[in-house]
């Protein structure tokens, strides 16, 4: 899956460095399902007091699962959308992403939801696939 990216957003590319709002708003419009995810971990985030806030349900279809995937696999995309939302993500699996509060990344809580342990107590068969 690859980002839908205007016309004028290339030739700015082309020509040096982009702004990053533009690029975020590339994201925002090529992988909706994504964004409009990590955007709500973040406000859950920011509204409670809980250290971290993650998602647990799988998405509806592959298409948005293939959107999930792309976003946090792509360092310039997950790294953006860090910066933008003020969090740090960490990812469990096909669908369980979790966003932190910055900082925490030494923390015990941060270090035992990306542990190999945590890693391997949350599989499942129907995750073998995604």
């Amino acid at each position: 899956m690859s980002l839908n990216v205007a016309p004028e957003l290339l030739a700015q590319a082309e020509q040096g460095e982009i702004q990053e709002r533009d690029f975020v708003a590339t994201v925002r419009e090529s992988l909706p399902y994504a964004y409009n995810l990590i955007a709500g971990l973040a406000d859950k985030l920011r509204d409670g007091d809980a250290e971290f806030a993650d998602n647990q349900t799988p998405p509806p279809s592959e298409a948005e699962r293939g959107q999930l995937l792309r976003a946090l696999a792509s360092n310039a995309i997950r790294g953006s959308l860090e910066r933008h939302f003020g969090i740090t993500l960490a990812f469990m699996n096909c669908h369980r992403v979790a966003a932190f509060r910055p900082g925490t990344e030494s923390g015990t809580i941060y270090a035992k939801f990306t542990s190999t342990r945590s890693q391997i107590l949350n599989q499942s068969p129907e995750f073998r696939d995604c």
